[in-house]
């Protein structure tokens, strides 16, 4: 019995391939042209309401307004992902960023958005993150059995995109509209949905529904506590976030983008970026 529940786990996107399979391709593909997108946004959003006048405080609050969402509500994400399978939030949390993308540069593109609509829309973008990225480590050993090498082939694409995005967001911010990076983000969360629609993903661990959402999220909290590992690297990132991410993007776009223009300041993020490609190839080994 134990042998039959072990090779009915292995069936579908498990079997073929130890990373390649049909299953990791498309799943590639969505958190490639998902994380393009998210690199560029920031440099978009930074160029967009600086060119509206809110300087450096105006960038700073609309990324805080998508930064806040995210750490007040990754936890929920996790119970609702728990609750109502990976896949799905995070073809729904890909739905409410398209449309949410596509009307921020309707607004940029059509006319000057004031900076509340920015905020709100950053905010929801966040709360939809939040419940996105749950599903993607536990996402991985579904679709690929050599999970370490996995892991490391998309820590190398999201590297590559995290070096290109800020580029090609400060190019077309300053030869076309920064409305349009916001669309071509949108397309991008498009496809990510589309990609992980078309996934065919072995049985998984049952929802969980029996427990209340509430005992859910203590347990979850306990855990996360009680892994000094885990909770220690995201306080090293809250500290580079306040210390250093923090400052870098509103100041840097004002200072950079305003004297060097639009394609300078992308360029100048692509380069900050460069080290992590080589760091996820020393990885795969």
């Amino acid at each position: 019995m134990v042998g039959q529940a072990v090779r009915a786990v292995g069936q579908g996107e498990r079997e073929g391939p130890a990373v390649w399979s049909r299953g990791f391709g498309l799943f590639f593909t969505a958190r490639s042209v998902s994380m393009l997108g998210s690199a560029m946004v920031p440099i978009a959003t930074a160029l967009g309401v600086g060119g509206l006048g809110y300087g450096p405080t105006g960038v700073g609050l609309a990324l805080a307004a998508w930064m806040g969402p995210v750490a007040l509500l990754i936890l929920f994400g996790g119970v609702f992902a728990d609750r109502f399978t990976p896949r799905r939030m995070m073809i729904g949390a890909d739905t409410v960023r398209v449309v949410t993308q596509g009307l921020l540069a309707s607004l940029f593109v059509f006319g000057t958005p004031k900076l509340w609509q920015v905020l709100v829309i950053s905010a929801i973008n966040g709360a939809a993150a939040a419940m996105y990225q749950p599903g993607v480590a536990s996402t991985v050993p579904r679709v690929a059995r050599d999970v370490q090498r996995a892991n490391a082939t998309l820590r190398v694409s999201e590297s590559i995109m995290m070096l290109v995005g800020p580029g090609v967001a400060g190019a077309v911010a300053g030869f076309v509209n920064v409305g349009v990076v916001f669309a071509l983000d949108a397309v991008g969360f498009a496809i990510s949905a589309v990609c992980l629609l078309l996934m065919r993903l072995p049985p998984g661990p049952s929802a969980v529904a029996e427990e209340s959402m509430w005992r859910n999220l203590r347990g979850g909290w306990l855990e996360f506590r009680s892994r000094t590992w885990m909770w220690s690297v995201i306080l090293v990132w809250i500290i580079f976030g306040a210390t250093l991410f923090g400052p870098l993007i509103p100041l840097g776009s004002v200072l950079i983008g305003g004297r060097l223009g639009d394609q300078a300041y992308g360029l100048v993020m692509s380069a900050s970026g460069a080290g992590t490609i080589l760091g996820g190839l020393l990885a795969m080994r």
